[in-house]
């Protein structure tokens, strides 16, 4: 009997022992296990660091047309602030019209330029003077390129990664004192700790501080979930004592400045001090004062709780308590902590530099190259075309335009919708994309997207292919009669002016500046449907379209973005320049991978085309869209064409002049009519937008093919300013002979006129 018991002690034992023993090489196994997924996540830590999106940098040249006004704009939009140079950069000082700077080390497509002081002369609108800060001149000086965005932030992420040089000591220091004051001894566990916060909790009977060392915070953020169970903290501590044995102090540090979570932006989370520093502050951490500094290591205990946006009481009494504590470990002084907190929160507003649907764009075109993977995770920095000024123009005409056309609206049920593209001709780089009337939000990009009859916007194809046959010219007449064609469905079609008025024989210049529908139609039934829609395709449609007659009115859909490649052929004399948002791609330690080069090639007869344009600037003087000078600068001569769909549903315009061709949509979104012609929406708008921009006067040398002369704009007949009120200066081809004007028979050339056309023929 005591045998038995003997042995099944034994047997009790050594199962107990071998239990310990598999426990034991389990537990070692997954110790083992933490192990290898700390040294190989955390080797390295590739962190997902979305592309970051900057904008053309604004370039200061004598003769650049920026006023001191525009200048002080642009240098709070990079987050520059007033105060003395000589401190250091992100800082500038203005007197009167002359400046002085002290920019930032930053990287362009071509350069990284360190931390550079000069002074910049401005007048009433343009720059008279740059200068080094050793008094010599300079050229030409780059300001900022505009950080803008991100392209596909994996799982909501984003961040701006420092390096360990680039964390500033203030920073390294306050983090430890605030997060975790015996860092530098534990070894990634602190029991002190964990024993002093179980104590104040049992003692308030609540949770009121945690235990948890830097490193275990890190480890919770980069491997683990946030779940409060025993088994996840055990893994915590595990995980962070193995961190710790392979890996630095200073290496675990700067992982956590990268790594921790400071905020939300929308749907993108703002993790790491270097994009929350960008988020709140509007500038780069290295510029951070104490109080800044202070607000976001205070942030950290909870970013949703103590949101200065949201909670600027919350989050000032914070970030007054991290100063106090800083103070007291020496690492300011009281006087400094005392003025710190005296300071306002002074955060950057939110919005104004986020533009999604140009970032939209972006995307399109970076999809070509990149892989969705390489853009959300490998740092790639792109260089765009975008103009924030010209952004900035857009999205206020928009908005203020459709609040203006809403208020007068007799629909209140819905709100008006509209699109604004912005480029410029001569290179076909876009400069502004807005996308809707909410400037800011994702969602439904009608500049890309949405897919509008164009109405009259299409008659310039027209006239263009005539034109180009060489049997019409600016003071060919045409009929302005009624017309009934038979359909190939044994329907008719009688097409109607906007009037319904006819105005019987006109020359073309009137009938495509008042936009007359019958006159239209006749031309391009001569000319022929395919060669208006070869012509349209030579300009720059991507899809030839469908060959009815209606298409001479603009029943064939486009995008504004479409509408803004079509035209630029027009506004660039004949030249079709690709249009292009993205100048260049730059991996993450700035070399380039990709430049992404002009592309122009012929659309269009050079003469041809300066005839046209010649008629459409007379579409602003005296045609359709002759509202549009008296909000343009004096003087400025702009091309343009107006747009309205079947039933007024679509309200179009879109024009040039030598600095800027812009488009803009006006409709709702469910095709509802809007009741609104191109010129009562659209051209508003547009004309805002470009009258902002100060704009450069369309005009170019003529061609040698073309004489131009002297016609009246309503008959067509050759006269002079001095013979008509009705006279207009258009292009024809040279030797055209022209029926003169009774009364004016000594009407043709001025010999000034003529002395200006020999000049221009010489000099070509």
């Amino acid at each position: 009997m005591a045998r038995s018991r003997s042995r099944l002690r034994r047997r009790l034992l050594l199962i107990l022992l071998g239990s310990v023993l598999a426990v034991g090489a389990g537990f070692a196994g997954w110790v083992a296990y933490l192990d290898r997924v700390v040294t190989r996540e955390f080797q390295g830590r590739l962190w997902s660091v979305p592309a970051r999106v900057y904008a053309e940098p604004l370039e200061l040249y004598a003769g650049a047309a920026v006023s001191g006004d525009d200048l002080e704009q642009e240098l709070r939009r990079l987050h520059y602030r007033p105060g003395d140079p000589v401190a250091g950069p992100g800082l500038y000082r203005r007197r009167g019209g002359e400046f002085e700077l002290h920019t930032r080390r930053v990287r362009f497509v071509d350069e990284l330029r360190a931390p550079a002081r000069l002074s910049v002369r401005t007048s009433a609108d343009a720059i008279i003077g740059l200068a080094a800060a050793d008094g010599g001149a300079l050229p030409l000086f780059r300001l900022d390129p505009l950080l803008v965005g991100s392209v596909f932030p994996v799982h909501g992420e984003d961040r701006i990664v420092l390096a360990p040089g680039e964390v500033p000591i203030l920073l390294r220091a306050a983090i430890k004192t605030i997060e975790d004051r015996r860092f530098d001894e534990h070894h990634g566990v602190d029991p002190k700790s964990i024993l002093r916060a179980s104590w104040a909790n049992l003692r308030a009977g609540r949770i009121t501080q945690g235990g948890s060392t830097l490193t275990q915070q890190l480890v919770k953020n980069y491997f683990l979930s946030d779940e409060q169970t025993f088994g996840r903290k055990l893994t915590e501590a595990l995980m962070a004592l193995r961190l710790e044995a392979h890996f630095s102090k200073d290496e675990i540090l700067v992982a956590y400045v990268n790594e921790v979570y400071l905020g939300q932006d929308g749907e993108r989370a703002v993790h790491g001090f270097g994009l929350g520093s960008q988020f709140y502050f509007g500038k780069p951490v290295d510029e951070l004062d104490a109080a800044e500094l202070a607000l976001l290591v205070g942030i950290v205990k909870g970013p949703s709780y103590y949101d200065p946006h949201k909670h600027p009481d919350r989050a000032r009494t914070r970030r007054n308590l991290v100063l106090r504590e800083l103070a007291d470990a020496h690492l300011l002084s009281a006087a400094e902590a005392v003025r710190a907190a005296q300071q306002p929160l002074l955060l950057r507003p939110h919005g104004g530099g986020y533009v999604p649907a140009f970032l939209d764009l972006v995307r399109r075109h970076l999809k070509r190259d990149y892989a969705e993977a390489d853009l959300a995770a490998a740092g790639l920095a792109i260089y765009t075309t975008l103009d924030p000024r010209a952004q900035g123009a857009a999205e206020r005409a928009l908005t203020r335009g459709l609040r203006r056309l809403d208020a007068a609206s007799r629909v209140k049920e819905v709100h008006l919708e509209g699109a604004v593209v912005i480029a410029e001709p001569q290179s076909g780089d876009v400069l502004a994309v807005v996308g809707g009337r909410d400037t800011g939000s994702e969602g439904f990009n009608r500049a890309l997207d949405a897919r509008r009859p164009i109405g009259s916007l299409v008659k310039p194809a027209v006239y263009l292919a005539a034109l180009e046959t060489g049997r019409y010219h600016a003071a060919s007449l045409l009929e302005d009669a009624p017309l009934e064609l038979k359909l190939g469905d044994g329907s008719i079609w009688a097409p109607q002016n906007f009037t319904r008025e006819t105005y019987g024989s006109v020359p073309m210049v009137r009938a495509l500046a008042e936009s007359m529908n019958l006159a239209t139609v006749r031309l391009g039934l001569d000319v022929g449907l395919a060669r208006v829609a070869d012509t349209l395709v030579q300009l720059g449609l991507e899809q030839r379209p469908v060959l009815n007659p209606s298409l001479l009115l603009g029943t064939v859909e486009m995008t504004p973005l479409e509408v803004v490649s079509v035209y630029a052929s027009l506004a660039n004399g004949g030249f079709r320049a690709r249009l292009r948002a993205v100048r260049a791609v730059l991996d993450e330690h700035g070399e380039a991978l990709k430049r992404f080069k002009m592309e122009v090639g012929a659309a269009a007869s050079p003469p041809a085309v300066y005839a046209l344009d010649r008629m459409l600037a007379q579409v602003t003087e005296r045609g359709t869209g002759h509202g549009a000078t008296a909000r343009l600068p004096r003087g400025v001569v702009a091309p343009a064409k107006t747009g309205t769909s079947s039933d007024t549903r679509d309200s179009w315009f879109a024009g040039f002049t030598a600095s800027h061709l812009a488009v803009v949509w006006v409709g709702y979104d469910d095709n509802r009519p809007t009741g609104l012609t191109g010129a009562a929406g659209a051209m508003p708008v547009w004309a805002d937008a470009i009258a902002s921009l100060r704009p450069a006067s369309w005009e170019p040398a003529a061609p040698p093919e073309v004489d131009e002369r002297w016609i009246e704009f309503s008959t067509g007949l050759a006269t002079s300013p001095g013979c008509s009120a009705d006279a207009v200066r258009l292009a024809v081809p040279r030797g055209t002979a022209l029926p003169v004007k009774p009364g004016c028979a000594a009407a043709g050339e001025s010999l000034v006129d003529k002395v200006k056309s020999w000049l221009q023929k010489t000099l070509n």
